[in-house]
């Protein structure tokens, strides 16, 4: 058996992270589930005293509110939403608690938002806090931060957080628990769809219909998982699928689920955020000369060569780059805000300095903050 398509390398693993879905810790009624949350925390706890580190990525907290705030259904509006997040994650942390003091293990909760991956000094802190917390013998219960995030609590990000934060702790690997035991060639129950039992790049799941939407309780679905799986594997993470009534024997290397191997080298966090979780809030239209410069030669977006601008962005947001037949060649975290940009497009750096002041001599996307589209996805 190839390295690549080595599943031992999950049971030999130092470190992994666990992302568990909401279908996989609820009864279907907006209620946790305390037994299968008991399940999952035995099989993991047996990763710990096998010598593993683990970090669990938990959704649940809104659902865990449906039943106690008396909700039909997963909340659509965001105030409701948010209220629910906030009843919810009390539950869903106090259900983990009780199911890992079984076994002696303390747990610590750990609220994030994409954005906490992205701007430096967040990602540092909580770097830093998940790395301490593992060093105390602590299982990290991270969760988004549901209460106060906006577009991420409508469009249920968890699968690409667990994938960030694999990164954020430089996890071993990645494990995706779902509602579904596999990714199959079709809907699963169907007549022919067969399990995918090793992917080994993109072109293995070419053609595969992904489309089902997730559970009642959940919001993410087979294409969030998939797009989990790209940030994860294609800088350096292996990820296995498969569901938490198989997460034993997924996690001992057993053929179950479906393996990815790693396609890639890591990147910063922070270029993994960029690349496959940021939202831009605007664009830099460049000349042809810029687009080279950037693509090609890897330098830093001077304002000489941006000929247009367009959106409601703050200095430190991300933004696209735009050739001049209109193709997104790259993303970046801008150095002004959108105000500032007009009076500087087409301008020596050194012109604007000596007319503006010190500081105007800055790149409008520095080098280090960018990340190149390409015709296939977005590379760091």
């Amino acid at each position: 058996m190839s390295a690549l398509a080595n599943r031992s390398l999950l049971s030999a693993a130092q470190r992994i992270v666990v992302k568990v879905g909401s279908s996989s810790l609820t009864d279907g009624h907006g209620h946790l589930d305390p037994p299968r949350l008991a399940a999952l925390a035995d099989v993991l706890a047996e990763r710990r005293a096998a010598g593993q580190e683990v970090v669990l990525v938990s959704s649940g907290a809104i659902a865990a509110a449906l039943g106690p705030l008396g909700l039909p259904a997963r909340p659509r509006d965001l105030a409701t939403a948010q209220a629910a997040a906030s009843v919810g994650q009390g539950l869903l942390v106090a259900q983990w608690a009780e199911a890992f003091a079984r076994h002696d293990l303390r747990v610590g909760q750990v609220l994030l938002t994409a954005d906490d991956a992205m701007r430096r000094a967040h990602y540092r802190n909580a770097s830093r806090a998940l790395t301490q917390l593992l060093a105390l013998g602590v299982v990290p219960v991270v969760n988004e931060n549901d209460v106060v995030a906006t577009e991420e609590i409508r469009f249920g990000d968890n699968d690409r957080l667990a994938a960030l934060v694999s990164h954020l702790v430089r996890a071993d690997a990645l494990v995706l628990l779902t509602d579904v035991d596999a990714l199959y060639t079709g809907p699963p129950g169907r007549p022919g769809s067969v399990r995918v039992p090793l992917v080994l790049g993109p072109e293995d799941v070419a053609g595969i219909d992904v489309s089902r939407r997730g559970s009642a309780v959940g919001t993410g679905g087979m294409v969030t998982k998939l797009d989990s799986v790209a940030i994860a594997t294609g800088s350096g993470i292996p990820v296995l699928l498969t569901s938490a009534a198989k997460a034993r024997d997924g996690l001992e290397g057993a053929d179950v689920g479906t393996w990815f191997a790693a396609t890639g080298r890591r990147a910063s966090v922070r270029r993994l955020w960029l690349a496959h979780a940021a939202r831009v809030r605007g664009r830099l239209v460049v000349d042809a000369g810029a687009v080279r410069a950037v693509r090609d030669r890897g330098t830093s977006l001077l304002p000489a060569g941006v000929v247009g601008v367009s959106g409601r962005f703050s200095a430190g947001d991300p933004v696209e780059i735009v050739g001049p037949d209109g193709v997104v060649v790259a993303r970046g975290l801008v150095a002004y805000d959108a105000a500032e940009v007009p009076a500087l497009l087409g301008r020596q750096t050194a012109d604007l300095a000596a007319e503006l002041g010190a500081g105007y001599d800055r790149e409008l996307v520095h080098r280090d903050d960018l990340v190149l589209v390409r015709s296939r996805g977005v590379h760091a």
